[in-house]
């Protein structure tokens, strides 16, 4: 039987298909289950949403400009400025279009690659950062900027050292990690930062690079490359454009691609996967930049995630109860592909649900993580846990159902960490002012 949480407890981390509970979060609960076999504690991060991060002289994280006089002249500017960029943003994407962002499960919390750091947006400014590995750092950072304007996605540089890419409205902002007697470089010729601030304990960071998008449109999407084959170079947003961020510029790839709602570069670099409002979506083989249109009678693509080698996808719709999972006949450059439906038949019979709406699949290929619209009173909020076969098709089935802390939890966005060795490690963003990490132990049905 799958497991549930009951209501008032909470959920810690899963041994062998056994989704553990607590009354309440404690180290001393995880101490006692996963910390044994992991050694470590992944504390939740508690935060408040749009917190208002006082300026005071005296706290060393400040890095900003001076004003001066006209302080209150550029102030009425820029609220001048945005009035202009609000409706330049309404003529790119349909009005529609921008009232359907929050239906899409952009990259609300990411993972370093190599590192036990986890980055998540904390509010419509603000992103915090979590530093597991930092003894000094026992509260998370948090990144503000007046360049730093309605964040939507966030994405850590490959190969890029402690690199995060923050995009928001009007640009892309690309923060470094700092330590005493060396500095994180600020682009050469790029423009001043206006009321940058790092504050938190631990490693200091600096807002190197504010990669600005033309017309001040807003970011809605952004991917790195995985592989190095673009080291300096990222996609961003509707006009689907490269940056070389060395130079900080940016090449359209092709024009009248408007509306993007989500960017996934497949883990070996060789495919790309964008997804527009309308309903299409295409794939993109990064050989020779060919593209395959594709078009979908469910709804708007939600959620989108590759397996761990890169030939097969599982996509969420907005009007559908089942998830596709895209198949690749070829080897790359080949874009001979074919989708078949992949069902979750108890998110309707349990749940009652109306839809899904987020999904995460970890880098062993092993865990998936739904969560859904609606559901009745016991199961509205729950995330489902599923483990994953895959071979000629994928087929799942359901281990239970994760509860967050707080009174009526809902996820607003979740992320596995890919890189860690002992098990796939989720992290969720919870509606109730936490960010929770998962251990999900399990002994592996992949012959090594």
């Amino acid at each position: 039987m799958p497991s549930f949480p009951q209501p008032g407890s909470v959920t810690i981390c899963e041994i062998n298909r056994d989704l553990i509970t607590a009354d309440n979060l404690s180290d001393d609960r995880a101490k006692d289950t996963y910390a044994k076999l992991l050694g470590m504690v992944f504390s939740p991060v508690s935060f408040q949403s749009d917190e208002v991060v006082s300026r005071s002289p005296d706290q060393p994280e400040i890095e900003q400009q001076g004003r001066g006089n006209g302080e209150a002249e550029a102030l009425s500017l820029v609220s001048a400025l945005r009035g202009i960029l609000n409706n330049y943003f309404k003529s790119i994407f349909h009005p529609n279009h921008v009232n359907l962002l929050p239906e899409v499960g952009l990259q609300g919390i990411s993972w370093h690659q190599h590192k036990h750091i986890v980055a998540f947006i904390s509010g419509a400014n603000q992103v915090i950062v979590r530093d597991y590995e930092d003894s000094e750092g026992k509260d998370p950072c948090i990144l503000t900027s007046d360049s730093q304007r309605d964040v939507k996605v966030l994405d850590w540089r490959p190969n890029g050292g402690k690199s995060l890419s923050v995009g928001c409205k009007g640009g892309i902002c690309i923060w470094a990690a700092s330590y005493p007697g060396n500095a994180a470089s600020v682009r050469s010729g790029s423009a001043s930062f206006l009321g940058t601030l790092s504050r938190g304990s631990g490693t200091r960071w600096t807002l190197v690079d504010f990669l600005r998008s033309p017309g001040g449109e807003q970011i809605s999407a952004l991917s790195w490359s995985p592989d190095g084959r673009y080291p300096n170079q990222c996609l961003y947003s509707s006009s689907f454009t490269i940056w070389d961020v060395a130079q900080g510029l940016g090449t359209p790839i092709r024009r009248g691609l408007g509306g993007i709602s989500m960017l996934k570069w497949s883990p070996t670099g060789d495919y790309f996967f964008a997804a527009k409002f309308d309903g299409t979506f295409y794939l993109w083989e990064t050989n020779t930049w060919t593209s395959e249109p594709w078009s979908s009678t469910s709804g708007f693509v939600t959620g989108a995630t590759w397996d761990p080698d890169g030939r097969m996808m599982l996509l969420a719709f907005s009007g559908s109860l089942t998830l596709g999972s895209i198949h690749f006949a070829s080897k790359p450059p080949s874009l001979d592909a074919h989708l078949v439906p992949v069902d979750l038949p108890e998110i309707v019979s349990l749940t009652g649900s109306q839809g899904i709406e987020k999904i995460a699949w970890d880098a062993s290929g092993e865990r998936l993580a739904v969560s859904y619209k609606g559901g009745d009173d016991i199961y509205n909020g729950l995330i489902a846990i599923y483990d994953v076969r895959r071979a000629q098709l994928i087929s799942v089935s359901l281990i239970g159902f994760i509860r967050g802390p707080g009174d009526n939890p809902k996820p607003v966005a979740f992320a596995f960490h890919d890189e860690f060795k002992q098990g796939p490690l989720l992290s969720v963003c919870w509606s109730t002012g936490f960010c929770c990490t998962y251990p999900l132990i399990f002994r592996s049905h992949i012959l090594p």
